[in-house]
């Protein structure tokens, strides 16, 4: 079930809401939660009931798992065998579903061989429920995790604004707000903020993201059947895929947090304009948040991180970066994205660790603005370039969209006219405007009282109309954009990444 339908708008969300409060309100908090896991059970088998199944059995292993290792850890020794075995299993499982006709293609592919598997049909959003577990299990090994109840656990895992596309969360982060009583005391002020903030996402997505998709699609659909593009058809399909797959995460992001806040539960930010970074680290702090937290977690800094020499940080980084892709998807698109990344990435150190030894000191001629915004416009073509490679649906077809950006085997000056229409340059320069100077929705309502752990940094849009606030102007454009968004839902694609 997605957000942005009928169903979920008209049927789930309101009939969800008005359950949780009743049950809170004459039935206590465990009604409340199991109302909450059944419903988002629901949601999730909404689209293929038969693996509802998959997701119970996986949880019940792991929570059996989690309690054995924290009370192991209680009684003062380590289950390393128990935590490796969950680490195995859940990757296995993700492994089949995800990769297994990836692996066979490949080796097919490599040996020549004719090696045969039916189409694995990919659960929705086993890799954030997979990655949310091993979590888990990673910090009840640790000692992090304390308490073990099952229905909890239950929730931690299904509760729906997260379920399918994120973030990835935390048990610690999760769990003291689930206990918490007022989480089970209706809000208006959280219902208000919530509506607002999901109508800004909903408008991202159906009416932005799902604009761009069009011109993306040409472009990409014509190099992946092999045709050549002119120049300016490859860079307007690549800025439009740019967009669109902004838009849409952005717009994910904001709703999966609109939701969960309607139910008195704030979910870790995501999401924190990636496209004003001014470097790829600092884009990789601002991109899927949630993901980049676990890599550096539970992989770059258990693989040694930077402390042990240079040369093992750029191969801890890469390593992070090639596996980052993977799970974004089966196919060496993706691989070769995550190594472009990582490539980036070690330049980047290589860089400033040269620049800090033997010019320490920025001239003071040098004007500040302009390295801001040099490394903002050089990283945005940096990051142009991989989703080039992440969009494509092979590497052929990633070639023939890459070639003709930088004057290689573009297509005739005479012929067919162009893919993409003149006045969609007007849709790229307003959008590249909007990401650059407009507040996000973070700074728009982070310093909200009912927002206060997505403030970052204390930024905060702090006078002027685009503070939100609980009054009549912003209930009047929050449903103006509702209902434009409701307009466009009989052509709403799916979210992304839901595809990862």
């Amino acid at each position: 079930m997605l957000f942005s339908s009928y169903s979920f708008l008209f049927f789930f969300l309101p009939i969800t809401l008005i359950g949780f409060v009743l049950l809170s309100k004459y039935q206590g908090a465990k009604a409340a939660k199991i109302w909450l896991v059944l419903a988002s059970l629901f949601f999730y088998g909404w689209w293929h009931p038969v693996y509802v199944g998959l997701i119970l059995t996986s949880m019940m292993l792991n929570f059996w798992l989690g309690r054995h290792l924290g009370q192991s850890m209680q009684m003062g020794r380590r289950a390393p065998g128990a935590l490796f075995f969950g680490i195995v299993v859940n990757l296995a499982l993700l492994g089949y579903f995800k990769y297994a006709n990836f692996f066979v293609t490949s080796v097919n592919g490599a040996l020549g061989s004719d090696w045969h598997l039916d189409k694995v049909m990919l659960p929705l959003g086993i890799s954030f429920f997979t990655f949310t577990q091993i979590a888990y299990l990673v910090d009840a090994s640790r000692g992090v995790v304390c308490e073990y109840v099952l229905g909890d656990f239950l929730l931690f895992v299904t509760f729906f604004p997260h379920l399918i596309a994120g973030p990835i969360i935390h048990h610690s982060e999760m769990m003291p707000q689930f206990a918490e009583a007022r989480t089970y005391h209706f809000d208006w002020h959280n219902l208000a903020a919530g509506l607002s903030l999901f109508s800004l996402g909903l408008f991202k997505k159906v009416v932005i993201a799902d604009g761009m998709a069009e011109n993306a699609g040409k472009v990409f659909g014509a190099a992946a059947s092999g045709k050549l593009l002119y120049s300016q058809d490859a860079w307007a399909g690549a800025l439009a895929y740019t967009f669109q797959l902004y838009f849409d995460f952005s717009g994910y992001s904001d709703m999966a947090v609109a939701l969960a806040l309607m139910f008195g539960i704030v979910l870790p930010q995501n999401f924190n304009s990636p496209y004003k970074a001014v470097n790829l680290a600092d884009f990789w702090r601002r991109w899927h948040m949630t993901l980049s937290r676990f890599l550096r977690e539970y992989l770059y800094i258990p693989l040694g991180g930077n402390r042990r020499g240079e040369l093992r940080r750029y191969v801890n980084l890469m390593l992070t970066m090639v596996l980052g892709g993977l799970w974004h998807g089966a196919a060496w698109t993706f691989v070769l994205w995550g190594l472009f990344h990582g490539i980036g990435l070690a330049i980047q150190h290589g860089w400033q660790a040269f620049w800090s030894k033997n010019l320490p000191d920025r001239p003071t001629w040098w004007p500040t603005g302009l390295s801001t915004w040099g490394g903002r416009v050089l990283t945005l073509l940096f990051v142009m370039i991989g989703w080039v490679l992440f969009r494509s649906a092979d590497l052929p077809a990633a070639r023939h969209v890459l070639a003709p950006m930088f004057g290689l085997g573009t297509g005739p000056l005479a012929g067919s006219p162009y893919l993409v229409k003149a006045k969609a340059w007007l849709w790229f320069g307003g959008l590249l405007a909007f990401v650059w100077w407009l507040p996000n929705t973070v700074e728009i309502m982070g310093r909200h009282s009912t927002l206060p752990r997505l403030a970052v940094d204390g930024t905060c849009a702090s006078r002027g109309w685009f503070r939100w606030e609980m009054n009549s102007r912003w209930a009047c454009l929050a449903g103006l954009l509702l209902a434009f968004s409701i307009l466009g839902l009989s052509r709403a694609g799916e979210f992304l990444y839901y595809n990862f």
